[in-house]
């Protein structure tokens, strides 16, 4: 079984070097919605043309398909579809474990891990067949130095649309479901959970719903390596912004309290998407407060709409999250006046989820609001490199448009790092915990990357 200390857990999550750099922004307080995209805009140079003909890269990096769809695995099972989010953990000098994401639905069981309709192992929902349902998460073990896959293994099997999610400071993905169906009609389980796999763990993990984490829409996750607290988002056109206080740090099984944020001056409204009116200015921060929810489970799928009616605050599809170093960033994918995208800035208070909050409170600000498709079109996941950089995966299906990885600089400015030729989203985007290399998930026909450069030669 791999090992992992507990210093090397902070560093997997925070990945070193980069949450440090990038808070610099915490310094400049500054963010645009319409940042310039100059020659001489920061960034790694122009995109030169894959011999490949799948990914443009700038000059001295390149790519590895290190795993793709319908591979054999080491437990006999194949490699499934759709690879979404993804997350790298630290194991030794060289190698790395990447926890990556499947979101698959009921009817792609064709391209699901089995070839046939699997009854053993320890898997959450089954379909109408009676298998396991093919949404859950791969297990890899990268050897950065060979640049070779040393083994692959299903880890979470039995649940439907494992769209995004996050890791943990003690070395665990949060596997999370956009997906609220209902028991009956050919499944056996309620879903719509966060699920927990354990990156050490050599097969599949205990498909254990994570309840007191709510039940809606999942996307992604992120954890707060000082407080343990996990901020979760919610890809609805109207979704809340959540946070989750444990009962005990690192043990979220145990339970504990959902709350989605507010403005603490009821006046400012209940709404940050900019679609009819300027409601948030780029670079304002406006102080937080957080609403206790119940009802958690959300039979009805209406936790968001009694969350707002709370005076919860609504955001533009809330989707990949990153938490750097003491703030965090999330996309909502269509927010802003132009409805391409917004990043949001969280910065937890000093006393974030304990008394004295509220004389401290945390901050929101927009950061980046796309005004123009050639800028940020549909921001998804999120990472950061580095040498502190965003990198935001794209997620259009435009025919006549490719999808890109995006940076964004400290000061806001928008950059194209890479250049996907192919109808289909780049996701997953996460680095090594040694900054060493960029992983990334072409989402279907699934393909996972392996990307090297000289990281360290971006344009300041």
């Amino acid at each position: 079984m791999l090992k992992f200390s507990a210093s090397v857990d902070r560093r997997a999550f925070t990945s070193g070097l980069t949450s440090l750099a990038f808070s610099g922004l915490a310094l400049s307080g500054c963010a645009t919605s319409s940042a310039p995209r100059s020659a001489g805009a920061p960034g790694y140079g122009a995109l030169e043309p894959d011999p490949g003909g799948l990914l443009d890269l700038p000059r001295g990096f390149s790519y590895r398909v290190i795993s793709q769809l319908g591979e054999r695995m080491d437990d006999g099972l194949r490699v499934p579809d759709r690879a979404d989010g993804m997350g790298a953990f630290h194991i030794d000098r060289n190698r790395v474990a990447l926890v990556r994401n499947h979101e698959l639905q009921p009817k792609h069981a064709g391209v699901g891990p089995f070839a046939s309709p699997s009854r053993t192992g320890g898997g959450y929902g089954r379909g109408a067949d009676g298998g396991w349902l093919p949404g859950g998460t791969t297990t890899l073990v990268y050897d950065q130095r060979s640049g070779r896959v040393e083994r692959q293994h299903l880890s979470l099997v039995g649940t439907i649309r494992n769209c995004a999610g996050g890791i943990t400071p003690w070395g665990s993905w949060l596997s999370c479901e956009e997906d609220v169906s209902r028991a009956g009609k050919g499944l056996t389980q309620d879903h719509g959970w966060v699920f927990e796999v354990p990156a050490a763990h050599p097969g599949l993990v205990e498909a254990v719903p994570l309840r007191a984490m709510g039940r809606f829409n999942h996307e992604a996750a992120a954890v707060d390596p000082r407080t343990g607290i996990v901020y979760l988002t919610e890809d609805r056109d109207d979704s809340l912004f959540y946070r989750f206080l444990p009962e005990r740090r690192g043990e979220l099984v145990r339970g504990g309290r959902l709350q989605a944020l507010a403005f603490a001056n009821r006046d400012r409204g209940t709404d940050s998407r900019n679609w009819t009116a300027p409601d948030l200015a780029a670079g304002e921060w406006i102080a937080a407060r957080w609403i206790d929810l119940d009802g958690v489970d959300s039979a009805n799928d209406d936790l968001r709409h009694r969350g707002h009616a709370q005076g919860a605050v609504r955001f533009a599809r809330g989707e990949g999250i990153h938490f750097g170093d003491g703030e965090l960033y999330f996309c909502c994918t269509s927010g802003g006046a132009a409805k391409l995208s917004q990043v949001m800035r969280y910065r937890p208070s000093p006393h974030e989820g304990q008394e004295g909050e509220g004389a401290s409170p945390g901050r929101l600000q927009l950061f980046v609001e796309s005004t123009d498709s050639a800028m940020l079109n549909f921001g998804d996941n999120i990472t950061i490199a580095p040498t502190g950089h965003l990198i935001i995966c794209e997620d259009q299906y435009t025919e006549t448009v490719d999808n890109h990885l995006r940076g964004i600089a400290p000061d806001g400015q928008v950059y194209a790092f890479a250049r996907l030729h192919a109808q289909t989203e780049l996701a997953g985007a996460c680095f090594s915990p040694d900054g060493r290399t960029m992983f990334v998930n072409v989402y279907s026909p699934a393909k996972t990357l392996a990307i090297t450069g000289p990281w360290g030669k971006v344009r300041a």
